[in-house]
């Protein structure tokens, strides 16, 4: 940057706004600092970026690169206007010619910056309201920030929140501090929340974006479902059984593969618990909209392949493992079973094992006839048998 000072340049307009006064404003750094949480560097960033902003209102125009220094020794602004020096100049408002730069500055060169300095004394009214409103905003965003930097660690774990509003694509929880969405792709299918209301929630990411940034929160996702079992089922924490996949679609099913790492212990059954218990707490949290199917992972896919398409019965399985095809037989009366409503079921069975499933109806072999036996023949055998 190659400065030069044009002297003293006051800004028109007799209405200072006193809540944006720049002296107040440096005395103000601190406690807005201790107020919203944040490092006084940031507060002093945002001041100085609302400071270029009024001054561009009053004085400059919109395409104009504008920076602010605050002095918060004695409380006073200074702003500069930064162009470019080019052979000459088309737009004044970004860039000076290289004849008038080396007016302004001796050696200044092509593709230099050249700053224009101006002291800021008051703003006029309508650049003080803009100044406001650049301020409120930013320290808006800049407190959602240090909040939501709190959760960062948290991502992947399961919070309780309340239902703040409930919109037609999102819903807004209060976690605290901070707030959340659940986008409408992470809601449970038909399930109803209502305002005031205490759910758990999944804390799936931080989305950083020009809104700056935002909770996204889940209850629909395979890891919610994870979570869930997890705090029902303690052999997990042991390591006695684990979740080997998921395939959900939610609100309507579920289907979970599970194993066990001790011999004799039955997976299927600590998952559901005795008389269902574990898996009724699960489906309590998510709604009894929504079943849960519990089969075992088996290393053999072709047997991991007929447990995940459960409950039905499947005759045979033909596997292509360089195309991660199957191709499913079963009986025309567990065709329906198989494939579940609207192909739920072969869906969430494909997804669980990773192979493309093909149903298809096994025909059923004639049975042998077996030739009949003469009565005399076996008669006379005996008799031959005998007389040996």
């Amino acid at each position: 940057m190659i400065p030069y000072d044009q002297g003293e340049h006051t800004l028109p307009g007799k209405d200072v706004m006193e809540d944006l006064n720049i002296k107040q404003l440096t005395l103000a750094v601190r406690t807005i600092a201790e107020e919203k949480n944040l490092p006084e560097e940031t507060v002093l960033e945002i001041i100085e970026q609302a400071i270029a902003a009024a001054w561009r209102r009053d004085n400059g125009e919109r395409e104009q690169e504008v920076r602010a220094e605050l002095n918060i020794n004695d409380g006073t602004a200074t702003v500069y206007v930064q162009r470019e020096v080019v052979e000459e100049a088309i737009n004044p408002a970004i860039e000076v010619s290289l004849a008038e730069a080396k007016k302004l500055k001796k050696d200044a060169k092509l593709e230099d910056i050249l700053e224009e300095k101006h002291e800021v004394i008051s703003f006029g009214r309508v650049a003080a309201q803009t100044a406001k409103q650049v301020v409120l905003q930013r320290l808006r965003e800049a407190e959602r920030e240090v909040v939501l930097a709190e959760y960062e660690d948290k991502i992947g774990t399961v919070v309780t929140g309340v239902v703040q509003r409930v919109e037609p694509r999102v819903v807004r929880i209060e976690l605290g501090k901070a707030t959340g969405i659940i986008p409408q792709s992470e809601q449970i299918q038909g399930e109803f929340y209502s305002v005031g209301s205490r759910l758990k929630v999944f804390i799936k990411d931080i989305e950083r974006d020009t809104r700056g940034p935002q909770l996204i929160l889940s209850r629909g996702n395979e890891a919610f479902i994870e979570y869930l079992f997890r705090q029902e089922v303690p052999e997990m924490e042991t390591g006695a059984v684990e979740i080997k996949g998921i395939a959900r679609e939610a609100g309507r099913r579920t289907k979970l593969a599970v194993m066990s790492t001790v011999p004799g212990v039955d997976p299927v059954g600590t998952f559901v618990g005795g008389h269902g218990t574990r898996v009724n707490a699960v489906m309590n949290e998510i709604g009894d909209q929504e079943k849960i199917d519990i089969v075992t992972y088996d290393e053999n896919i072709d047997t991991y392949i007929r447990n995940a398409l459960s409950p039905a019965e499947v005759v045979k399985v033909e596997i292509d493992k360089e195309t991660k095809r199957a191709k499913v037989f079963v009986t025309e009366d567990q065709q329906s079973i198989a494939i579940g409503r609207g192909g739920q079921n072969v869906r969430l069975a494909a997804r669980l094992t990773g192979f493309e499933l093909d149903i298809e109806t096994a025909t059923a072999k004639p049975a042998e006839k077996k030739p009949k036996k003469n009565i005399e023949d076996g008669l006379f055998a005996a008799i031959e048998e005998q007389g040996e």
